[in-house]
């Protein structure tokens, strides 16, 4: 028995439809040579306390080296102002993981509050708000 005109068409279009689904699901691409981006690593306490202490040199007016870090510790802040609040700023209203940092210049000391990420601000002598209590947060 020989298929009629209708049934010949209807399997040479649902062989063509497989043939195209195996195709489209075949090899896949290789994969790309662009890497995903990554976050930048953020910046080491060391580093961070570097640029602080050129920073207080800056302010001060003596050598880096006669500068003595007093404290650099992890800490967590209670908002984005570091724990420095200037009047008329608002802030990001979540805790901020970063560092106290202290530095003495002679009878001086200088309190710089940074974030994590390295944005540091030296805070005034009665303007500065310690960090929260405990552990640092990563």
């Amino acid at each position: 028995m020989r298929p009629s005109a209708t049934a010949s068409a209807a399997m040479l279009l649902i062989g063509s439809l497989g043939a195209a689904c195996a195709s489209a699901g075949g090899p896949e691409p290789p994969p790309s040579s662009q890497a995903r981006p990554t976050r930048p690593a953020l910046p080491t306490i060391d580093a961070i306390t570097a640029a602080v202490r050129a920073d207080a040199a800056r302010v001060t007016g003596r050598e880096v080296g006669e500068l003595v870090v007093e404290s650099a510790e992890p800490v967590t802040w209670s908002d984005g102002s570091l724990g420095c609040p200037r009047p008329d700023m608002s802030y990001t209203q979540a805790l901020v993981p970063g560092y106290r940092i202290r530095i003495r210049a002679g009878e001086r000391v200088l309190d710089y509050h940074a974030s994590q990420r390295g944005h540091f601000v030296l805070c005034p002598s009665g303007q500065s708000l310690d960090p929260l209590g405990g552990a640092a947060i990563r």
